[in-house]
């Protein structure tokens, strides 16, 4: 429970947290990634901005940006963030658990099914094996965005047994 002017009862002297979540993805391909975002997953832009150096230099973000608001369809908002700078990536091969800081974001989905039908066409692939798996009730998929972030799907419908599953 909490308190609007203390935030969690018990915790005073704490800010309230006034907007939905937001992540920040950099990419190197902003429209790829754009596209993926919105037709796979529902999310759509809400804003669009060029961060000047003058702004993003001081803040710790690096050089110039253009930064893209997606909505998420459930809340929430993904920025993607394209520096006008190259990007360094390191991609990563182990498991998603032995990866430290930011690993993947969780999309809560009613029917899996149709994501995991249209990830592949898209540039995703797949991170779980089997693809989709049973566990706990749900059925949760991992994979990969066409530039390497980590995406885990959660059905929450996971009774129903199709091919390719298993139950832990």
């Amino acid at each position: 429970m909490a308190d609007e002017t203390t935030g969690p009862v018990g915790v005073s002297g704490r800010a309230r947290i006034t907007q939905p979540f937001e992540a920040g993805v950099v990419v190197r391909d902003l429209e790829v990634m754009e596209r993926f975002y919105g037709e796979v997953l529902g999310c759509v832009p809400v804003h669009r901005s060029h961060i000047p150096q003058a702004i993003a230099g001081p803040a710790g973000l690096g050089g110039q940006l253009l930064v893209v608001w997606l909505e998420v369809p459930s809340g929430g908002r993904i920025k993607l963030i394209h520096p006008r700078a190259r990007v360094v990536s390191s991609p990563w091969a182990g498991p998603l658990a032995e990866r430290c800081g930011l690993v993947y974001l969780t999309f809560h989905v009613d029917d899996i099914a149709p994501l995991v039908a249209a990830l592949p066409a898209a540039g995703g692939r797949p991170l779980s094996s089997p693809v989709v798996v049973s566990a706990r009730g749900r059925r949760i998929s991992f994979w990969a965005d066409p530039e390497g972030n980590a995406l885990e799907l959660v059905d929450e419908r996971g009774g129903v047994r199709e091919p390719g599953r298993s139950e832990p």
